[in-house]
């Protein structure tokens, strides 16, 4: 098992949209009890070009964010930089423009994957709504669960 990044970002002011960073901070202790040395959390607001140097170090990067989309508890989707778009504003750098920036800029081609945790409130609080918490939990067993698979196969 290669070095791993589990990237988690969000405003934690606007209650639902900070379960990347709950989630981050939840994983960290977890990882620590577990002993998996190779795998770095790292968190922030909002993902930003300068990211795409960071992954180019990782062999696989697990980004985790807050979704407003049609899904149940949360969704595991592989990233595919081929469906990264240029926008605008650097304001909404999506998880498949920094892995395309990291391929095109640095040749490195890590595996990619976002864990969509489902929210539902967005109001200036700084706490996670009740259901969005118990969707971070069952993600979070979820990612543990797939983390012990693949450290007793490696």
């Amino acid at each position: 098992m290669g070095k791993w990044l589990i990237y988690g970002y969000g405003n934690p002011g606007r209650m639902d949209d900070g379960l990347g960073n709950c989630f981050v901070e939840e994983m960290q202790a977890w990882l620590s009890q577990h002993g998996m040395e190779n795998i770095d959390t790292e968190s922030n607001y909002q993902l930003n070009i300068e990211d795409a140097e960071k992954i180019s170090s990782y062999e696989r990067i697990i980004f985790v964010d807050a979704s407003q989309e049609v899904i149940d508890n949360y969704a595991f989707t592989k990233v595919n930089p081929g469906n990264a778009r240029v926008e605008f504003t650097m304001h909404a750098i999506s998880p498949a423009y920094v892995q395309y920036l990291c391929e095109d800029l640095f040749k490195k081609k890590p595996d990619t994957y976002l864990l969509h945790i489902k929210g539902y409130k967005w109001d200036f609080k700084e706490e996670l709504s009740e259901t969005a918490a118990q969707n971070m939990k069952a993600a979070l067993h979820f990612l543990q669960s797939e983390l012990k698979r693949d450290y007793s196969n490696s």
